[in-house]
């Protein structure tokens, strides 16, 4: 995968981060949500949190980086 850089809300240019991918999805480098209130609302959602998944929080600022229409 080869991930295209699109901003950061960080002053030092790491985390939160978005990126685009050559698969045509998005990733995002943010903090790992340990919250267990927030967890177990994700998980009672239709569809949960399946094996492989986790919440990750951003500001929302980094979303002003996103290509309109994504």
């Amino acid at each position: 995968m080869k991930l295209e850089f699109l901003g950061t809300t960080s002053n030092s240019g790491s985390c939160p981060t978005l990126f685009l991918t050559d698969r045509g999805t998005a990733v995002v480098q943010g903090y790992v949500v340990t919250d267990p209130e927030a967890i177990a609302m994700a998980q009672a959602r239709e569809g949960g949190l399946p094996d492989g998944e986790m919440l990750v929080e951003i500001p929302v600022e980094l979303l002003k980086f996103a290509p309109q229409g994504v």
